[in-house]
């Protein structure tokens, strides 16, 4: 165990949130051990500002509950603490222990653990955490910094180390490995030799996860500024096919496909860096559209209708992928119109492009479309038309839709998505 003195670290009571250092002050009060814990601590010594700050205690979550009125208890693994003020959640986990002599730890039989409310000391909590950089206490009473493992050293060498052992560990819980690459993407850091191996061959645990959580985690991943890193080292790591199946082969056969993806996670990032948002379900129409073009592709061919394929590979690509992430209704809705929204950007004559126009998701169909043309998958300059129409003053627009004079049919066949006639008047 190491102590870095309060002189020899930049961790200042200005940098940790109020709310916060009034749960660790109460509970010091009350005769309580409190400590800030995680990523608090590692964001600070890094410079950076907290998403979060947690803490740990010795105190059990009843006697947090105690303590606080504004307390609500939570979680079945593991009980743990939420303390709220306003909109700002203080979470508070009791120290967790290592052993199982009262029976309440229970693993399944690849070491996956499944209940866990066991509780120990302060060494033994620091020994059950993940990465040596989320194993940092910050002690209230003398405002040093206790390190148990290597993670102090470890900030300073931007060095991802797991405490333990690696396969161990990840067979404990699998989504510690989609933490790495999280963590190596965030902070720019290496991940230790001792895991790459373990990583790449142990991906499939991730299949037994349950899909609500891949969810939370693919969002971690990919909405807070690091998704193009966080891209290229679930590929370098071979996870990605864990969490999109789907598109997994297309991306390897397909440079269009991987310029297309890699385009869409630049421009989240540069979203995210800029204050705009970026919906969860933009993501997943970009990571899932390949597999649903493949499916509508297929279906063009019997229903003669682009749209109502792509209607039809929605529902397929969606419940194949809810198999491995439980992608919420809230999602898929705008999703879909996304995606049938694309055949209809085709369309440029009659009233339906000034239609399209004032649907609520014409932003998201638009960029998606967008997106398409700048990797080449449809025609440039159709996207520049519906840059320059949403611009255009009304009588511009009135004679950018005006029809045009219709040439002789030729018999029908099954019409493509870029090839659907454009429509006239209703």
């Amino acid at each position: 165990m190491m102590i870095i003195a309060r002189p020899d670290h930049n961790i200042s009571r200005n940098s940790i949130s109020p709310h916060a250092l009034k749960v660790l002050y109460r509970l010091k009060n009350a005769g309580y051990e409190a400590y800030l814990v995680g990523g608090g601590v590692r964001d600070v010594l890094l410079g950076k500002q907290p998403k979060d700050f947690d803490i740990a205690t010795n105190a059990h979550p009843e006697d947090v509950s105690r303590v606080f009125r504004n307390c609500r208890l939570i979680g079945r693994r593991f009980r743990l603490a939420h303390v709220y003020f306003g909109r700002e959640i203080i979470e508070v986990a009791t120290f967790r222990g290592s052993g199982n002599d009262d029976g309440l730890r229970e693993t399944n039989q690849e070491g996956r653990i499944l209940h866990d409310n066991v509780y120990g000391t302060l060494e033994e909590d620091a020994e059950r955490r993940d990465f040596t950089i989320n194993a940092l206490y910050y002690n209230i009473s003398d405002f040093s910094i206790v390190d148990f493992s290597t993670g102090y050293q470890d900030i300073a060498d931007a060095q991802l180390r797991l405490i333990g052992d690696p396969e161990t560990r990840f067979r404990e819980d699998p989504v510690r490995m989609i933490r790495a690459i999280r963590f190596a993407a965030k902070l720019d850091f290496i991940i230790e030799d001792q895991c790459v191996e373990p990583i790449k061959t142990l991906g499939g645990l991730l299949l037994d996860v349950p899909p609500a959580r891949m969810f939370d985690e693919v969002l971690k991943l990919f909405l807070h500024g690091h998704a193009l890193a966080s891209f290229h080292l679930l590929r370098e790591y071979k996870l990605y096919d864990y969490l999109f199946p789907a598109s997994k082969d297309n991306i390897d056969e397909d440079p269009q496909l991987r310029a297309f993806l890699e385009k869409a996670m630049r421009n989240t990032d540069v979203r995210v860096n800029a204050g705009k948002p970026v919906t969860p379900a933009f993501l997943f129409a970009v990571f899932l559209w390949a597999g649903a073009k493949q499916v509508a592709t297929g279906k063009t061919e019997h229903l003669g209708s682009w749209i109502e394929s792509i209607q039809l590979a929605c529902d397929a690509t969606v419940k194949q992928q809810q198999k491995h992430t439980a992608i919420p209704k809230r999602v898929i809705h705008p999703m879909r119109e996304i995606w049938t929204m694309q055949p209809r950007f085709f369309q440029r004559t009659g009233k339906r492009p000034l239609r399209l126009l004032s649907h609520p998701k014409f932003r998201a169909g638009y960029d998606f479309f967008l997106l398409r043309s700048q990797v080449g998958e449809v025609d440039p300059e159709v996207a520049k038309w519906w840059t320059d129409l949403q611009v255009a003053s009304e009588a511009e627009q009135r004679k950018m839709v005006a029809p045009k004079h219709t040439q002789r049919k030729k018999k029908a066949k099954p019409k493509s998505e870029s090839t659907a006639p454009e429509e006239h008047d209703d």
